[in-house]
């Protein structure tokens, strides 16, 4: 029944016969006889080859979910088994967003690869609902999120917390009568403008500027509002965007405000073209986990990275 559930896997994957084919290096009439193969055992059809891309009927979906499960209990058999190599080979996935992805798992990796240099690991980056549903089905070991995930489903290892921050551009007129709030970066980047001696922007100055949000899915955008609602106006959005670190580059071209953690500022080169202001509230604070599915296996290679982790927070 499940024979070839990698070539009709990819079949899903593609939502093509011909592109799973050509993915998988055989021709298109043996992939089509594998699948009726597998129709015919299970006395129904996977997929409804009437429509265009090709869909999975309701049987297939759950012989797709079958399959998903089969492969996860797969890749943990192989895992337990790596460990009986002495971590001369193995391997697993983790994944983060565009700022985490480039500014805080480069150096995490480089520090475990420095220890085990045989186990390899497949850095992945992406918006983070992708994210959560790779993790969710097994595709992914790892995530690093700013998010907070269902504990029913995910165990989470912290890593650090992180604060909102406001960026403006130097060139609005707003600043000047805000001066005495402006941060310097030393003070972001040594941690010392979280001191309850520095005081918080009091953010209603800002109501008539432009602003430049996060898309209403992603955490951050969700917090800015919030913050923009208990000082007593919705800001004025000029862009919707998807990652952090391109509303960032944008507000620093002078077009609007963006709401920033402090770690992307601790992490990108200086930049004169704006202002940063501390911001006060709970909704400016949060942490950052690591995620993986709840009763997961875990390899050593895998624990021990955790520990890497706990190391270098």
């Amino acid at each position: 029944m499940f024979d070839n559930k990698e070539q009709i896997y990819e079949v899903y994957k593609e939502q093509s016969f011909s592109k799973a084919a050509k993915n998988m290096y055989i021709s298109q009439p043996s992939l089509s006889a594998m699948v009726k193969r597998a129709e015919k055992s299970i006395g129904s059809e996977i997929f409804d080859r009437s429509s265009s891309p090709i869909r999975l009927t309701e049987c297939g979906k759950q012989y797709i979910q079958c399959i998903e499960q089969i492969m996860e209990l797969e890749h943990n058999f192989t895992n337990y088994m790596m460990d009986m190599k002495n971590l001369k080979t193995g391997s697993f996935s983790i994944g983060g967003s565009n700022l985490f992805a480039s500014y805080i798992l480069p150096p995490l990796i480089m520090a475990f690869n420095q220890k085990y240099p045989y186990i390899k690991i497949e850095l992945v980056e992406d918006r983070t609902p992708w994210l959560i549903d790779q993790l969710s089905v097994g595709a992914l070991d790892f995530i690093i999120e700013n998010y907070e995930l269902d504990e029913k489903i995910y165990e989470r290892n912290f890593y650090q917390t992180e604060h909102l921050l406001l960026a403006v551009p130097k060139s609005f007129p707003v600043n000047r009568k805000l001066n005495s709030y402006q941060l310097s970066l030393k003070s972001i980047q040594d941690g010392t403008y979280l001191s309850s001696d520095v005081p918080s922007v009091p953010l209603g100055q800002l109501s008539q500027e432009p602003f430049i949000l996060l898309k209403s899915n992603n955490d951050t955008s969700q917090r800015s509002l919030k913050l923009c609602k208990q000082s007593g106006f919705a800001p004025k959005v000029l862009l919707y965007l998807d990652q952090q670190v391109t509303a960032y580059n944008i507000a620093c071209l002078g077009m609007g405000c963006c709401f920033v953690s402090d770690t992307l500022i601790r992490f990108r080169p200086a930049h004169d073209h704006v202002a940063y202001y501390k911001l006060q509230g709970n909704d400016a604070e949060r942490n950052i986990y690591f995620y993986y599915k709840h009763n997961k296996y875990l390899t050593f290679a895998m624990k021990e990275f955790l520990q890497v982790i706990e190391r270098h927070a």
